[in-house]
């Protein structure tokens, strides 16, 4: 469990495929981040990596590395890809919920429409999938790339929905958002409250 409020930016510095050539195969991601990893991180915990858990195989001083699935990288964007990288540690039991519960599986890609400054903030809108849209309202929470955000807007379209946030200086100072343009792809994980309110909405008219 993570709130989406990233606690470092790394960079990927090495992907090496499991087996080569071979399109079933994941990669063994290596990150470079300092100052990162905790005294009590062990093989084995979580870290959020543009909002997607992930598991640590491997460790060094300012170094850890991961194992990313096909199906993780089918589902994702930016695992796999030499940069930089959103980084959180696991929620643990007494942590300050800054954020929102954010469990770290990506439900879907969207495309950065555009994304430009506004005053001292800046204005990013991103088209969201339609299976995903029913689940974003106007206040709503959603992750992006690992990052807590609040929804200002939401306007639906045929192919799904474009959504509108509304970021601060700082957000954009310390997360990848900063490196974002329209056409980019981001890692999109709606709020797990409303996934459950449509589950039970939707139960109700089944059973109606």
């Amino acid at each position: 469990m993570f709130t989406g409020i990233v606690s470092a930016v790394g960079r990927i510095v090495e992907v090496q495929p499991y087996q080569e050539g071979q399109r079933e195969a994941g990669v063994r991601v290596k990150v470079e981040v300092r100052n990162f990893l905790r005294d009590s991180t062990r093989l084995g915990d979580s870290i959020a990596i543009q909002g997607a858990c992930m598991t640590v195989v491997e460790m060094a001083a300012d170094t850890f590395t991961v194992d990313v699935s096909r199906e993780s990288l089918d589902c994702t964007v930016g695992l796999a890809t030499f940069g930089e990288v959103n980084l959180e540690h696991a929620l643990r039991m007494g942590d300050s919920l800054d954020g929102h519960l954010v469990s770290g599986h990506v439900d879907g890609v969207g495309v950065v429409t555009s994304f430009s400054p506004v005053g001292e903030s800046w204005d990013l809108r991103i088209d969201v999938p339609q299976e995903l849209s029913p689940y974003l309202a106007y206040k709503g929470s959603i992750t992006v790339n690992g990052v807590s955000l609040t929804v200002n807007d939401v306007k639906d379209h045929e192919r799904g929905c474009e959504i509108r946030i509304n970021l601060i200086p700082h957000t954009v100072q310390v997360t990848t958002l900063k490196h974002l343009a329209a056409g980019a792809k981001v890692n999109i994980e709606i709020d797990m409250i409303a996934r459950y309110v449509e589950r039970m909405v939707r139960k109700q008219q089944i059973g109606a």
